[in-house]
């Protein structure tokens, strides 16, 4: 290979290089990969059975086979999404009990705090926006809403898929009760993830960490401050003590 002269060297941009910090593991991104699919393949086979009158409905169940046919789908992503959920929580348990579950997703007073701060601050009340941990308010209320929003969707699914079996405990007003309940929560649900959720992670700023599983130093230093300074000063502190990393 002919080296470079002086002249072309003096011409070639330095390389830069920048920290990142591991922020989601491996499997969480994959349970991640699996709640996208789950609930897009829900929602495009769910809303036209909720929205029967309508002429794209229509269009898409055109014949009882093809109504049998969106229902066997929905069923079983039903079931990939059941399964998602009790993986989840299972984990969940197994981690708290071994006490390797960070408390960072609960929310605290500290977030009704930030919450109060940042209205203050686009509201030009003040100039200071509140410093963020590993994850910021509206991440932790994202992630309860849709939460419990899809252990609604879940349970009330689960009778309206098996309602004789329900009805012999309950009463029968639990089946339209659980119809009101699933169809509006997935109109709910769906409205939220499309302009909540992927307004505030992939517009406002393009944030790739669920899918590369890290944050790079600038990202984690201008919008998670608090957890970038306890994560330097635990390194920084390890360097110190004897057996530190060097």
């Amino acid at each position: 290979m002919k080296a470079l002269s002086k002249k072309d060297a003096s011409t070639v941009s330095p390389v830069r290089l920048e920290r990142t910090f591991q922020r989601f593991t491996l499997g969480q991104r994959w349970e991640h990969a699996i709640l996208i699919l789950s609930v897009a393949v829900l929602l495009l086979t769910g809303l036209p059975q909720k929205y029967q009158a309508a002429g794209w409905s229509q269009w898409i169940i055109s014949s009882p086979v093809r109504l049998s046919q969106i229902q066997r789908i929905h069923h079983i992503f039903a079931l990939l999404l059941i399964a998602e959920i009790l993986y989840h929580l299972v984990r969940g348990v197994v981690l708290m009990t071994r006490r390797h579950l960070s408390g960072a997703i609960f929310p605290t007073w500290q977030d009704l705090r930030d919450a109060w701060q940042m209205i203050k601050y686009l509201l030009f009340l003040t100039r200071k926006k509140p410093a963020f941990g590993k994850y910021n308010f509206e991440q932790k209320f994202t992630y309860w809403f849709l939460f419990f929003g899809i252990g609604i969707l879940a349970l009330s699914g689960l009778i309206l898929w098996f309602p004789l079996v329900v009805t012999r405990f309950l009463p029968g007003g639990i089946v339209p009760a659980a119809y009101l309940a699933h169809s509006n929560e997935a109109v709910v649900a769906a409205v939220f993830i499309l302009v909540w959720h992927f307004y505030h992670v992939h517009f406002q700023r393009l944030n790739l960490s669920i899918f590369t599983g890290r944050l790079s130093e600038e990202e984690l230093r201008t919008f998670h401050t608090v957890e970038f300074e306890r994560l330097t000063d635990d390194k920084q502190s390890d360097l110190k003590t004897p057996g530190g990393s060097q």
